[in-house]
C-alpha cells in the first residue's frame, strides 16, 4: 500500500499492485531522461496541462525505479497499465505532486 506521507503513489501494472517514489536517484534518471529542459519544465508542463505522453512515461519509469521495479521504458510499451493511459497520466500527476510537497499541504 502506498503512502503519500513518503510521496508514494500506487500504480497497477500488469496485474500487479506497484508502489511509486521519486528517491533522489529517481529524480536524477528522470532529469536525464527529459533530455531538454528540467524537472522545473516538467511541473509547468503538467500544472499547465500541456504535458506529453513522452513525460508521462518518463515520471513513471522513474517513480517504478524509485519504488524498487528493475524495468525500463522499453518494458512498459507491452505493458498493461491498470485504467489506461489517463490512470497513468493521473499517477504521474500526482506522484511529481507528492515528491515536492510537503507533509501536511493540501494543495
Amino acid at each position: 500500500m502506498a503512502n503519500p506521507w513518503r510521496g508514494e503513489v500506487e500504480l497497477v501494472l500488469d496485474g500487479e499492485r506497484r508502489v511509486m517514489r521519486l528517491t533522489l536517484g529517481a529524480l536524477a534518471e528522470l532529469e536525464a531522461a527529459l533530455e531538454e529542459g528540467s524537472l522545473v519544465d516538467l511541473v509547468r508542463r503538467f500544472e499547465g496541462g500541456a504535458c506529453s505522453s513522452r513525460d508521462v512515461l518518463a515520471l513513471i519509469v522513474a517513480g517504478l525505479r524509485g519504488g524498487g521495479w528493475q524495468g525500463s521504458a522499453a518494458d512498459l510499451v507491452s505493458a498493461e497499465i491498470g485504467g489506461g493511459p489517463v490512470a497513468a497520466a493521473r499517477a504521474a500527476a500526482e506522484l511529481l505532486a507528492r515528491a515536492f510537497a510537503l507533509p501536511g499541504d493540501t494543495g
